[in-house]
């Protein structure tokens, strides 16, 4: 599994990375423990973390949100013991959640909610 993690990876950015290329929203960021790609969480509409694990094979996610330090498998369906990343380890701590701040449509719990899975 250590082909799975780098330490030395940098985050691809500060928010989804899908999410701000198409002007969008998430609730919460993940990490790519292999490559840094930063991908918007499973309760966000767009799914984008895992999206990237499906079409990478990159397993192991490390949350990216302040005062979070848990990494997730999703080839076990477990956490995972991984090691530490290179900073920074979570978006700024000033960013809203959902975010990002101007982009966060009013009705975004409405919009949750109506999600069909």
């Amino acid at each position: 599994m250590k082909s799975a993690v780098d330490p030395k990876a940098p985050p691809s950015g500060i928010g989804c990375a899908e999410c701000d290329a198409a002007g969008g929203w998430w609730v919460h960021l993940r990490r790519c423990a292999a490559c840094g790609h930063i991908g918007c969480c499973d309760d966000s509409l767009s799914r984008h973390a895992t999206a990237h694990w499906k079409q990478s094979g990159h397993p192991i996610i490390r949350s990216f949100e302040p005062g979070e330090d848990w990494f997730w498998d999703y080839e076990s369906n477990d956490y995972y013991d991984g090691p530490e990343l290179t900073p920074p380890e979570c978006h700024p701590e000033d960013q809203t959640v959902p975010g990002p701040r101007g982009r966060v449509p009013r009705n975004w719990a409405d919009l949750l909610s109506q999600r069909h899975d």
